[in-house]
């Protein structure tokens, strides 16, 4: 490890161990910080110095934590032949067995980016039967731009089992083992870190589909070889057969290094509330969707399942994230931690957490702060949507006096919940200024406010996004704070957060990221 000294000067450093940043600087040798102070103690630091970037009032902070993605989901964007602009399905076909003949050991042919148009519900069978006539029993599924919907064809649907409007990662798993080993989808990864790094962010904690079908691999190689910019805690999340408790103590013992880490699963509950597939604690609305109306849940989740795995993972030193939108799958999860094994101060005695929860009740915020919880949020959500589009389906499906308790991060914060900062990439891609905007005003992509009695503060988000993944990351020792001795994972924004405007936060950027104590991305040089 290099011991050279760079030391970064800010008007505006932010630490995240106190509430307002200040003038100063951050010290770096080698991968750690040396020295974090005031401008009127940086002199020594300055003579010492080989390299000194003075960043002006552009906010030094903490590098980001993502807790919530999925390179998996990534990956379908730009999966095998790019079928963008052709005009027809016969065009697609040229393209495929050209992208098939440079793979041959794939069992499948692969698109990206096939037009909406020939996927529409009109076209679709359409397009399928012309992939059926072309390539017979040779599999070939082909994603629209955003992988939100796919074509497949027969011998496709037979070997995968997934359909085109329910193609999204936790239904794609048996199509995984074939993409996840191609050169390409490996290579990609690279990729996948430069655009992580270019938002700020230094760690992630990836849901890795069952035992990753060979990625794992993949990440082991490129932690030895030195190649990987972001910090990545790898998630099982059960979507073949149940939770594998081998495969997690294996992973445990193979994934211990500065880069990788395996700690635990991850598991859906119920769907959106916005869809009357949440489970609630009270029914839906009259008014709500057919099949909805008068009922607590539509689908029920697999609670038998959820809590035989729950415990044995628990026993096992493993974490779980169990992904809650409805209020009533809350209650049941916080029910669930609140009865395993607990310290003294009544805390549980691993860092369980809830993922998203769109609607929950405040008491049930209350007992999960006790329990010690962790909330794994989206800040930017509300940036997908125009703010009626979403509440006038959300006040169909709960009513209005409901409506209020959704997306409840203030009611999370005063629990004593640790709240972090999750995106479910490729969802949403992680932005801070999109975070600020969603989170702490409480915008919808109109600019029109909801909840704004539920946000948080500017300084609230800053840490979920940092201290608040770190704990989340099992890493806090190490992560999440600039302090003396801790890795030098630092995001530099191209601005002063704390002099900005909620509603002008959303083109806000980042500078340049350090990760390790290495520069990976500085936008003044890219340009």
């Amino acid at each position: 490890m290099s011991d050279r000294l760079t030391v970064l000067t800010s008007k505006s450093v932010f630490t995240g161990t106190g509430d307002l940043p200040f003038e100063g600087f951050v010290a770096v040798r080698g991968n750690r910080i040396e020295a974090v102070g005031t401008k009127c103690e940086v002199a020594s630091y300055l003579t010492q110095a080989d390299e000194v970037v003075d960043l002006g009032d552009r906010t030094v902070m903490p590098g980001l934590i993502d807790v919530h993605t999925f390179y998996t989901g990534w990956a379908l964007r730009t999966l095998g032949s790019d079928l963008s602009g052709i005009a027809d399905a016969k065009e697609a076909v040229s393209l495929l067995r050209a992208w098939k003949e440079d793979h041959p050991d794939c069992a499948a042919a692969f698109g990206h980016n096939l037009p909406e148009t020939l996927a529409s519900d009109a076209e679709n069978a359409n397009t399928a039967a012309v992939f059926d006539d072309c390539f017979g029993d040779i599999p070939v599924v082909c994603f629209t731009p955003g992988a939100g919907t796919c074509v497949l064809n027969a011998a496709a649907s037979a070997r995968y089992g997934f359909t085109p409007q329910a193609c999204y990662a936790e239904k794609i798993w048996r199509m995984m083992s074939d993409f996840l080993a191609l050169p390409e989808v490996r290579a990609g990864y690279s990729d996948y870190m430069s655009m992580l790094n270019e938002r700020g962010v230094t760690a992630i904690k990836e849901m890795a589909f069952d035992d990753y079908y060979g990625f794992a691999d993949e990440m082991a190689r490129r932690e030895e070889s030195g190649e990987l910019t972001v910090r990545v805690s790898m998630m099982s999340q059960p979507v073949g057969a149940g939770a594998n408790l081998a495969y997690a103590r294996e992973a445990r013992e193979r994934f211990r290094g500065p880069f990788v880490r395996f700690s635990g699963f991850n598991r859906m509950t119920d769907r959106g509330v916005w869809a009357g597939l949440a489970e609630m604690i009270d029914p839906y609305e009259d008014t709500a969707d057919a099949g909805a109306a008068g009922k607590t849940v539509v689908e029920e989740p697999e609670w038998d399942l959820i809590e035989n795995e729950l415990r044995a993972i628990d026993a096992d030193g493993f974490r779980y994230s169990l992904h809650c939108q409805g209020d009533g799958a809350v209650r049941r999860t916080v029910a669930l931690y609140a009865s395993l094994p607990r310290d003294e101060h009544g805390r549980m005695l691993r860092r369980h957490a809830i993922t998203d929860l769109e609607n929950s009740d405040p008491t049930d915020l209350v007992e999960f702060g006790k329990l010690g919880g962790i909330c794994e949020v989206y800040p930017q959500i509300l940036t997908l949507d125009r703010r009626e589009d979403c509440l006038s389906m959300m006040r169909r499906q709960i009513g209005e006096t409901r409506l209020l308790h959704s997306w409840n991060r203030r009611g999370m914060e005063d629990s004593g919940c640790t709240v972090c900062c999750g995106t479910d990439l490729p969802l949403l891609i992680p932005s801070l200024g999109e975070s600020i905007y969603s989170a702490c005003g409480g915008f919808f992509a109109d600019g029109l406010p909801v909840n704004e009695v539920n946000t948080l503060t500017l300084v609230e988000l800053l840490r979920a996004w940092t201290a608040g993944g770190a704990y989340d990351l099992m890493r806090e020792d190490e992560l999440g704070t600039l302090e003396v001795g801790k890795l030098a994972d630092i995001c530099v924004l191209d601005r002063d957060v704390f002099d900005l405007d909620y509603r002008d936060a959303r083109d806000l950027a980042v500078d340049m990221t350090m990760s390790d104590g290495q520069i990976v991305f500085d936008r003044n040089k890219e340009a």
